[in-house]
C-alpha cells in the first residue's frame, strides 16, 4: 500500500513556545487507510492535522501528502493543493453561514477545478439527498440549520469531488449517539466508495472499532514524553 500521508522527524513549535508541541519521528498512513486518532484534550492534535492539511508548516522534518511536502511549497500554492486534495470537516463546521446549504457544498469546486470536475453535475444535490436533507432545505442559509444538519453539510463539502484525503477534527463531539452513529456510517460509505485515505481525531475510543487503524498521539509525539 502506498502512503496517502508521510510525516518524518517532524518539529513544530509554536511562536514564543519555549519548547516543541510537536515530535513525531515516522508516521505512515497508507492510500484509502481511515485511521481514528486520539488523544487528551490540548496534547496537540489539532496542530497536527493543521500541519497535515498544510495550514501550518514544520520548522523541521517533512510532512508529505500524496508525495508532495507542504514546506517545498510557497504559500499561494499549498492554498491550491490543499483545494485540490483535501477536504477537512472542523470541529465547529465552520460553514459559512449566509451562504445556502447548496452553495455552501460547492465551495471547494470553487476553488479546485480538479474537483468540480470530479463532481460533475449534480453531485452536491446528490450528497445532500443522501445525507437525509430534503431538497426543501438545499436553498436555507445554513445558519438556519440545526448542529446535526450543519455537521452532515459540512461533511458533504469535505466529500464533493473525493479528495484523495479527508481529516476531520472531532467532528461528532456535539451530537448524541444516534447523529454520530449516522454521521459515521455516511463518512465511512462515502470515503470507502472514494477509496480516499481517512484520519478522524476524536477522545470518544468508543469509535475507534470502525476504523482500519487505531493510533495514539502519545504514542507519536516525543515532545509529550
Amino acid at each position: 500500500m502506498s502512503a496517502a500521508l508521510s510525516v518524518r522527524a517532524l518539529r513544530y513549535r509554536w511562536p514564543r513556545a519555549a519548547a516543541d508541541t510537536l515530535a513525531v519521528e515516522a508516521w505512515d498512513v497508507g492510500s484509502g487507510e481511515t485511521v481514528f486518532l486520539h488523544g487528551p484534550s490540548g496534547g496537540g492534535k489539532s496542530t497536527l492535522l493543521g500541519l497535515l492539511a498544510g495550514v501550518l508548516v514544520a520548522r523541521a522534518g517533512r510532512v508529505e501528502v500524496l508525495g508532495q511536502d507542504w514546506a517545498a511549497l510557497p504559500a499561494g500554492r499549498r492554498d491550491a493543493f490543499r483545494a485540490d486534495h483535501v477536504g477537512y470537516v472542523f470541529q465547529q463546521f465552520n460553514l459559512l453561514p449566509y451562504l445556502s446549504v447548496l452553495d455552501n457544498v460547492l465551495l471547494p469546486c470553487r476553488f479546485s477545478a480538479l474537483r468540480r470536475a470530479r463532481a460533475g453535475a449534480g453531485a452536491a444535490e446528490a450528497l445532500l439527498a443522501r445525507i437525509g436533507l430534503p431538497p426543501a432545505a438545499w436553498p436555507r442559509p445554513a445558519a438556519e440549520l440545526s448542529v446535526g444538519q450543519q455537521q452532515r453539510v459540512a461533511a458533504a463539502r469535505a466529500l464533493i469531488g473525493a479528495p484523495e484525503l479527508v481529516i476531520c477534527d472531532e467532528p461528532t463531539s456535539a451530537l448524541d449517539a444516534p447523529l454520530r452513529d449516522a454521521f459515521l456510517d455516511l463518512l465511512l460509505d462515502a470515503v470507502h466508495e472514494a477509496g480516499s485515505t481517512l484520519v478522524f481525531v476524536s477522545h470518544d475510543q468508543g469509535l475507534a472499532g470502525r476504523f482500519d487503524r487505531r493510533v495514539a498521539l502519545a504514542e507519536l509525539n516525543g515532545a509529550a514524553r
